[in-house]
């Protein structure tokens, strides 16, 4: 699988930046609005529509329409993993179905001082079988541009909200 990597400090408390990032209103928050996003549903682990959080076993169904054009993409989303404590925090979305092959997405969060560490982990394979594989590493193209915005919107939110 090809693999993205992106990392940021946050000038925000560590608590902050992970509750930010636990419920679909962060998702909102940091999808661009060219994505067209329109959260469906959520389910958490326990069967309950619309979770205060995306606790490990949440299921969230949404779609997309990139820039307005084709029908909308549905995607569905498992947080496979959730683990909090200590100053640090991670989560891992895995993708049911929707637009990749395949697509793993871990959140990894650090305490830093007064703020924290940001850190995406995407491992993922364009669809198309062996031809997809091939050209995976060509996805970084699209996801560079969609993971500097979701970093950049983060901090202006965060540190606006902090007062820093």
């Amino acid at each position: 699988m090809a693999t993205y990597r992106r990392e940021t400090h946050v000038d925000a408390p560590f608590e902050d930046v992970w509750a930010f990032h636990s419920t679909t209103a962060g998702l909102e928050a940091l999808t661009p609005g060219f994505m067209n996003l329109r959260v469906e549903s959520v389910v958490g682990p326990d069967g309950d529509a619309d979770p205060e959080e995306l606790d490990a076993g949440s299921r969230i169904e949404l779609s997309v329409r990139p820039l307005g054009i084709g029908p909308r993409q549905r995607v569905v989303s498992v947080i496979a993993a959730r683990e909090y404590g200590d100053g640090a925090g991670m989560f891992r979305d895995v993708m049911e179905s929707g637009p990749f092959a395949e697509w793993e997405h871990t959140h990894r969060f650090f305490a830093d001082g007064d703020g924290t560490r940001l850190v995406d982990h995407v491992r993922y394979d364009l669809p198309g079988g062996a031809l997809g594989r091939a050209v995976s590493p060509f996805g970084r193209i699209g996801l560079e541009p969609m993971f500097r915005g979701r970093h950049r919107t983060t901090k202006e939110i965060l540190e606006a909200d902090s007062g820093r």
